[in-house]
């Protein structure tokens, strides 16, 4: 298939009829319904597929884990708080008993990790593993952090840096040859992925937040989702490289832009904040114990610009999709 997830998704949703007065609209992290009095139901649906997801060294334990982790750091983008979650497993033939324990013990510790609760499911047959993941939770409207709402002038933040899960990717499907402790650091970033709930609830009671998403498919992708979304343009003049990333990269003679921008995986919040109320937000960060890294800022012009090298070069909307790119041969774009 050619089409790729993104296209699938429009075609599918021009055959739907839209409920009337849906909270979030459609193409945000996570869907709604109005309960009255300033609540939200928040619903959000993801799943885990073995062949596309789940590079050879991840055990079971890890791909349950992350499977959970991928639905919750939507909703700390949104700045909601996961309560409840439904798995529905397609198990292939040939697992042991272990195997599912395994399984199971790494959803329950997903879920506890963010103060969550597995409440049922279903199980079938496949032809490998699937672990598709309804997750639940609430928050106030007034609180919730939407894509479209990003202004020009604007600051462009993040919750930490990039680059890593790239590199550690890089580790475990290519073999790379990197020194053990720095090994270690990047492929955990695969292996062990977090979600970054506890900064996104404290940043969505600050209101300083004018739009969010999370960064699963790329810093480059979400800049572009927020863009869209906000009718806005972007200038970054600062890329939030890891340094173990940057070792990396120059070691194996690789560009550490490609694998900051345009690898994905990393579970970081990509942000919008009012500038007058900067310091309200990284005070919120601060008392969570992280910090905000301001990269650039949000501009009239519809256009994303990488403005640190001595020439400025459009950041292109690329990132990870699925149907178009597969885990286990996937590569920073270029």
């Amino acid at each position: 298939m050619t089409l790729g997830e993104r296209r699938i998704i429009e075609i599918i949703q021009k055959q739907l009829v839209e409920m009337p007065k849906m909270p979030i609209p459609f193409g945000d992290d996570v869907a709604a319904i109005d309960l009255g009095n300033n609540k939200l139901a928040i619903l959000k649906t993801d799943m885990l597929d073995a062949k596309t997801d789940v590079p050879k060294t991840m055990t079971l334990w890890q791909a349950a884990r992350k499977a959970v982790v991928m639905n919750i750091s939507d909703f700390a983008a949104k700045g909601a708080k996961p309560e409840a979650l439904l798995v529905s497993l397609g198990l292939p033939t040939g697992l042991t008993e272990n195997d599912i324990e395994e399984i199971g013990r790494g959803l329950n510790a997903g879920a506890r990790e963010y103060d969550a609760y597995i409440i049922g499911g279903d199980t079938g047959e496949a032809s490998d593993l699937i672990i598709s993941i309804a997750l639940f939770g609430t928050a106030k409207k007034t609180d919730l952090m939407l894509r479209g709402g990003a202004r020009p002038g604007d600051i462009v933040a993040v919750t930490g840096p990039f680059g890593n899960a790239a590199a550690g990717l890089r580790i475990l499907t290519e073999n790379i040859k990197t020194p053990e402790s720095t090994r270690e650091n990047l492929t955990e970033s695969v292996l062990m992925p977090h979600a970054r709930l506890k900064e996104g609830l404290a940043l969505s009671k600050t209101r300083a937040v004018t739009a969010a998403i999370d960064s699963s498919d790329g810093l480059a992708w979400s800049l572009h989702e927020i863009a869209k979304a906000s009718k806005v343009g972007f200038i970054i003049d600062k890329l939030p490289t890891d340094k173990e990333t940057k070792e990396f990269a120059l070691t194996n003679k690789l560009d550490p832009k490609d694998l900051t921008l345009y690898g994905g995986e990393e579970y970081e919040l990509v942000l919008t904040i009012k500038p007058k109320s900067l310091q309200k937000a990284e005070n919120a960060i601060r008392n969570v114990g992280s910090r905000l890294l301001i990269i650039g800022r949000a501009t009239k012009k519809k256009q994303i610009t990488l403005n640190t090298d001595k020439e400025p070069c459009t950041i292109k909307a690329k990132g990870y999709e699925h149907f178009k790119t597969n885990i286990k041969d996937s590569k920073p774009a270029t």
